[in-house]
Parts: structure tokens; C-alpha cells; sequence
């Protein structure tokens, strides 16, 4: 005789899972509510709108909100560990999905933080089982992890040449031509080296145009530099990946395909296929 199924059994199946036709109508209706809701806000921040179906909209949100907070409440009764579901990343987005509502009702406009509903929308990668792409983006992650302290280092070599170059500027321009001071100065020479130039400041003189000028110049290659860092990194790991043995001792490295020991440390390498 077949064990009959509780209501938290059944619910947990359709709410977590994604293999039966229940589930699946679950999330793509949840994810239709997602995209609705977030349309909402997104209409109710148009002034024309806003004045002629203000209070449609504040209703359709509460309404929306309350959908949700069931919801969210039924996903914590039914999980297996409800400290772990809440303490996940789409446990987290669920509960911020929901509060920006309640505390629009003592900080006005707060409602409108609503838009990172559209967090939620990734559920869509669990209901197309779209693994491998999930694979893909914890490699991305691991290899911008991995380049972290190299992006650090030039991101402080940035910082202290557009303080140099930002205070040098000041000097040469003044407050005269619009740098009234060197923080000022030094915002330009930001705008600058990114190659954004607002344009609200801009140099004068021959001395200052042509700092601009090199920076500008400079600004072209400092752009490059983060991503050959990732990419090398990437190209890096991939190789990691591919070699046929890896050292116990140093699992990191990566050496030639008919190499015996490691090149760091001399330990006899070890095969994956035998491992696996």
C-alpha cells in the first residue's frame, strides 16, 4: 500500500521541484507574477500614469505583496531546513521582494525597490534546467574571485594617479577655469580616465589640455587592463581543467601533459582518470 502524502509533502514537491507539470505551471505562474508586479512599479513611477491609476496601482501592489508573502511563508513551512532556505540567495531576494511594500508605509517611495523582483526571475534557469549555464557563471565567479587581489593593486594604481593627476590639474587650472578645488579636480580626472568626460568641467589652458590629453590617451588602456586579468585568469583555470594529472600537494599548479613530478614542489604527480 502506497504512504499517503501530507499536504507538506505535496506542496514542497511543487513549490522546490521542477520535473512534473504542477511545478512547472507553479513557477512560470510565479514567474508571470514577478514580471506583472515589477511592470507595476515600473508604470506607477510615470507621472501620467501615476496620477491617472495611482490608486489601482497601489492596490494591485498590495495585492501582489500579499501573493508573495504567502508565499515566501508557505516556501519556509515546507522546506527541509528553513535556516538554510532563508539563508540562501533566492531565500534572501524572496524576503526582500517583500519588504520594500510594508516599509512604504513609513518611508514613502520606499516601494520602489521593488524592481529587484526581478531577482526572482532566475528561478527560470531551475525551470529550464538550465545547469550548464549555472556551471558556466560559478566558473566566471571563481575566476574574478581568483583575480581579486591583482584588480585590487590596480585599482589602487588608478586611484593614486587621479589624485596626482587631479592635484596637478588644480594647480594648472584653478579655480578661475572651474577647479575650485582639488577633490573637484580630482572627480574631473575620474570622468576623464574612464572616458566618460560629462563635460561640466573641462581644461582652459594649453598646459591643462594637454594633461587632458594624455589621460585621456591613458584612460584607453586602463580600460583593458581588468579584463585581460579575468580572461587570463579564465584561460588559466580552463587549463586546470583540461591537464590529464594534477600534484596533491599543489592542486593549483598546472604542468606539461608528460610531465612525471611536480615543477613545484617534486611530488609524484597523480592521474585523474585514476582518481576518478
Amino acid at each position: 500500500m502506497a504512504e499517503k502524502r501530507t499536504f507538506k509533502d505535496v506542496a514542497r514537491h511543487i513549490i522546490f521541484d521542477s520535473n512534473t507539470v504542477p511545478s512547472k505551471l507553479f513557477d512560470l505562474a510565479l514567474i508571470g507574477a514577478i514580471t506583472l508586479s515589477v511592470l507595476v512599479v515600473m508604470l506607477d513611477s510615470v507621472e501620467p500614469f501615476h496620477r491617472a491609476y495611482g490608486m489601482a496601482f497601489v492596490m494591485l501592489e498590495w495585492g501582489f505583496t500579499l501573493i508573495f508573502t504567502i508565499e515566501y511563508l508557505l516556501r519556509l513551512y515546507v522546506a527541509s531546513s528553513r535556516l538554510r532556505y532563508a539563508r540562501s540567495f533566492f531565500g534572501i531576494i524572496d524576503l526582500l521582494a517583500i519588504l520594500p511594500t510594508y516599509f512604504s508605509v513609513f518611508v514613502p517611495g520606499a516601494q520602489y525597490f521593488l524592481v529587484m523582483r526581478f531577482f526572482r526571475v532566475l528561478r527560470i534557469f531551475r525551470l529550464l534546467k538550465l545547469v550548464t549555464f549555472v556551471r558556466e557563471a560559478d566558473f566566471v565567479t571563481a575566476s574574478i574571485r581568483a583575480s581579486g587581489r591583482k584588480i585590487m593593486v590596480f585599482l589602487f594604481f588608478v586611484l593614486v594617479m587621479v589624485c596626482i593627476v587631479g592635484s596637478i590639474m588644480y594647480m594648472i587650472e584653478g579655480p578661475e577655469n572651474g577647479f575650485r578645488s582639488i577633490p573637484e579636480s580630482i572627480y574631473w580626472a575620474i570622468v576623464t580616465v574612464t572616458t566618460v568626460g560629462y563635460g561640466d568641467i573641462s581644461p582652459q589652458t594649453v598646459s591643462g589640455r594637454m594633461l587632458a590629453s594624455l589621460l585621456m590617451i591613458v584612460g584607453y588602456s586602463i580600460i583593458a587592463v581588468p579584463t585581460g586579468i579575468v580572461s587570463a585568469e579564465m584561460t588559466s583555470m580552463q587549463n586546470r581543467r583540461a591537464q590529464k594529472h594534477f600534484c596533491p600537494t599543489c592542486p593549483l599548479a598546472v604542468h606539461d601533459d608528460d610531465a612525471l613530478y611536480c615543477r613545484y614542489c617534486g611530488g609524484l604527480l597523480v592521474n585523474k582518470r585514476n582518481v576518478q
